[in-house]
């Protein structure tokens, strides 16, 4: 007998055989679920065409380069290995800035990716794939926007995803009924109308799948992590300083793409850590009123010269208004540096004491709640960094931040962010430079502190501040 063509873990086949009309998955970080779900898509639309009729799919996903990748590397690949015929169309979709990717086959037969938004979910009759839905921006809205299009009782609903706490519509459908116990035992149950299934990593390692667990958590150094993206737990959102609706509602495809840097005015934050703790650096660039990221740079075990080096690149590739920087204990020889190379009027030095901590922390709440900034979508670390700072109160009374109560810090990422929105929380004062008169008798100790203002000032000008 001949090997398949498209081989299957035990769980990931449980989940395409399962016709059910509604039907719902939590499945682990490379098990395999949208290869699998596509696969059923595909194999739905072939036999419609063998049989003389044609279906029609659309897969909503969280973001415009999610939705091409569930095209790409799910649809086009598996009709490929079937060798079957089809055309790769770019359609205009209303509600949809960019062009939506579309496969067709001879009988008429379409699947469509998205973006997914309560706009983009509207005005259209077709079975449907929610692809990672707890992480769509609007769960609900969607939700209720998406419901009269499957309304039809021969239409098909979909819904995959890994956890994203406990605020979202994903969470409400695998709580239901009463049998997450029995679903997390056996890997299926039924609740209503609704089949449900769950896969975790040990679950796809011992139904056939091709990975090391103990390798995967140890490459993923983060427990929290490994517990949400891999053994599918619910993390407790109650103390968390940005939960994940805050988190999801400013990602954004084009954020973090240094490739979209317009030339406008950007605000820097530094998070400086040199062994255990990382060094970061977070670019945001001001349009309008919104903070978008452009980059985010981390680095463990660098030397102080290579974060010096990254950071004038940093600063050439950007019109920087203001750099913030973490200025606690190891930080204070490269904020003087720094501020010699680019000036005091452009560089602060930000000790992490408790209140600093507390303003910090409260003004980047504030942009998030305010939706005044964007994100990278999609980003697990990123994501993580911001979801595990805490706010805890000491036996004195006095707030305290920790990342998941470790008192050592972490979160690093989310504090060069809000270092970065800081920087941009108040409009840059521009100051006048009169240079020193020709013929001055200068003393030498004098020397170095009036080519430093020279210096800073012509930084200053060639970044349109003067």
């Amino acid at each position: 007998m001949s090997e398949p063509i498209i081989r299957l873990h035990d769980r990931q086949k449980a989940w395409v055989d399962d016709h059910s009309r509604f039907k719902a998955g939590m499945m682990a970080r490379q098990t395999g679920k949208t290869w699998g779900s596509t696969l059923e898509i595909v194999d739905d639309c072939l036999d419609a065409e063998v049989n003389g009729g044609k279906r029609r799919w659309v897969i909503l996903s969280r973001g415009e380069r999610q939705a091409r990748e569930a095209m790409e590397e799910g649809i086009k690949a598996h009709f490929q290995l079937y060798g079957a015929t089809f055309d790769a169309l770019e359609v205009q979709w209303d509600g949809c800035e960019d062009k939506a990717l579309e496969v067709k086959l001879p009988n008429g037969s379409r699947i469509t990716g998205l973006p997914s938004n309560p706009d983009t979910a509207r005005g259209f009759t077709a079975n449907v794939l929610l692809d990672e839905f707890a992480f769509h921006a609007d769960s609900r809205k969607i939700w209720g926007a998406l419901f009269p299009v499957i309304s039809r009782k021969d239409l098909l609903l979909r819904v995959i995803s890994t956890p994203n706490g406990k605020s979202n519509k994903f969470y409400e459908l695998l709580t239901q009924g009463g049998v997450e116990d029995e679903l997390r035992a056996t890997g299926h149950a039924t609740a209503g109308r609704w089949s449900l299934h769950l896969c975790n990593i040990h679950d796809a390692i011992a139904g056939g799948l091709d990975r090391d667990a103990d390798d995967l958590r140890e490459g993923l150094g983060d427990d929290d992590l490994w517990r949400q993206e891999y053994l599918l737990e619910w993390l407790d959102e109650a103390s968390a300083w940005l939960d994940y609706d805050l988190i999801n509602a400013v990602e954004h495809d084009k954020a973090g793409d240094p490739d979209h840097y317009t030339g406008g005015p950007c605000y820097v934050g530094n998070d400086i850590g040199r062994r255990k703790d990382l060094w970061v650096v977070w670019v945001d660039e001001l349009i309008g009123d919104v903070f978008w990221t452009r980059e985010v740079i981390a680095k463990q075990r660098i030397s102080f010269r290579e974060q010096d080096q990254l950071l004038d690149e940093v600063m050439r590739r950007y019109r920087v208004m203001r750099l913030c920087m973490d200025q606690t204990g190891m930080g204070e020889k490269p904020v003087e540096d720094a501020q010699r190379r680019y000036g005091e009027y452009v560089v602060e030095g930000v000790q992490f004491t408790g209140p600093n901590k507390l303003m910090l922390a409260t003004n980047g709440k504030q942009v998030f709640e305010d939706r005044k900034t964007r994100i990278p979508l999609g980003d697990q670390l990123i994501r993580a960094d911001l979801h595990s700072l805490r706010k805890l109160v000491t036996p004195t009374g006095a707030p305290r931040f920790d990342a998941d109560g470790d008192t050592d810090g972490h979160a690093d990422r989310a504090w060069a962010k809000f270092l970065a929105l800081y920087a941009g929380s108040s409009p840059y004062q521009p100051f006048r430079y009169e240079p020193v008169r020709a013929g001055r008798r200068r003393a030498d100790d004098d020397e170095d502190d009036d080519d430093r203002i020279e210096t800073t000032a012509g930084f200053n000008r060639y970044r349109g501040v003067i």
